[in-house]
């Protein structure tokens, strides 16, 4: 780019700030005119684009994108060391038009109406309300665990393929629109990660690309756990860029899916958030009803756990934390917390 342009696109990143800031006072103008408007198109355009390609696009762009600032770093900073003049625009220009791709192509879904305002839910409830939907989730989750698996010790083990999960999850959307119309979906667009190892080793089970609108799965988690993951990025998929709507939504449509492995997955989900909230305000209470699940249901929660800890690492923290700094610029303040808000979104749907 010539230098004239550089400086153009600089001063402009703190224009784009300052609009989406003042655009996000008006989520209800946001939902009308781009959730439930522009990106409707954008989104579909990017999946007919991109979403029938068999590996993910948007992996490998990221990683031509990494090589190249590698490259650009060595090249134009370590060899040459320009002035600082220059690198301050070069950094410039390249922030300015990522941060408008980002919320041009998807970004601005944060700033939409909150679902549990589009739902009428309230979004405070008390302790016992939650305690009653935490009992309600462990009658059901403990007979789909009995369908599954006569033996109560024993953890349930998914018997298909992360593509056979996607392709499920796919009828599951199907399926969901009916009631909500907002996730109808064409076409989909779900995939293994090309990255999933390093996903992996930075803690997370998945992402959706703003970019291409790819759902990615990160193919090294346990199957058993895979459905409400593929559901959750296609909830970001849809337009619910929020982890706590995204969660709450890859809940709930597991729940209440045919098919008893979806429903077990989002059972043991749903089930988790709601007894880890509930150890933070009485651990007696939460632990005695935990007591309650049958063994092979925490056997599987104990399978989840080990798995994350065979993969921690000394950076993983680091990227957690810069998630977490991510989250909180996105109008999410609570942060990776905000993946606990979903119980409010829980219990007031299921009370």
């Amino acid at each position: 780019m010539q230098s004239r342009t550089k400086i153009l696109l600089t001063i402009l990143l703190p224009i784009q700030i300052i609009g989406i800031q003042l655009l996000s006072l008006f989520p209800e103008f946001i939902e009308e005119y781009y959730s439930n408007g522009i990106y409707v198109y954008i989104s579909r355009g990017l999946r007919y684009t991109f979403g029938w390609l068999p590996f993910s696009f948007g992996d490998i762009a990221y990683i031509i994108l990494i090589i190249f600032l590698l490259r650009y770093s060595y090249l134009n900073i370590i060899k040459r060391k320009p002035a600082w003049k220059t690198i301050a625009w070069d950094t410039g220009a390249t922030c300015s038009i990522l941060y408008a791709c980002f919320h041009l192509l998807w970004g601005m879904n944060y700033y939409r109406v909150p679902l549990y305002k589009t739902l009428h839910l309230d979004d405070q409830y008390t302790q016992q309300e939650l305690i009653s939907v935490t009992e309600a989730l462990i009658k059901k989750a403990n007979a789909i665990h009995e369908q599954l698996e006569p033996n109560d010790s024993l953890p349930i083990n998914s018997p298909y393929t992360k593509e056979d999960i996607f392709d499920i999850t796919k009828k599951t959307y199907e399926q969901a629109s009916i009631d909500f119309p907002s996730l109808k979906l064409y076409p989909q667009s779900i995939k293994n990660s090309l990255i999933s190892l390093p996903l992996t080793y930075m803690g997370f089970s998945g992402y959706l690309n703003p970019v291409t609108n790819e759902a990615q799965v990160n193919s090294y988690i346990l199957n058993y756990r895979a459905p409400t993951t593929s559901c959750h990025e296609q909830a970001h998929q849809a337009g619910y860029a929020k982890e706590n709507e995204a969660n709450f939504i890859a809940a709930i449509i597991t729940i209440h899916d045919k098919n008893p492995y979806f429903k077990y997955s989002g059972l043991t989900f749903a089930l988790k958030f709601c007894l880890n909230d509930l150890y933070k305000r009485d651990e007696q209470i939460a632990m005695c009803l935990a007591d309650e699940l049958r063994p092979g249901i925490r056997e599987n929660y104990r399978e989840i756990n080990a798995f994350w800890e065979s993969y921690q690492n000394p950076i993983e923290p680091y990227f957690k934390s810069t998630y977490d700094r991510y989250l909180k610029i996105n109008n999410q303040p609570n942060g990776m917390e905000s993946y606990n808000y979903m119980v409010a979104l829980l219990v007031n749907y299921l009370k």
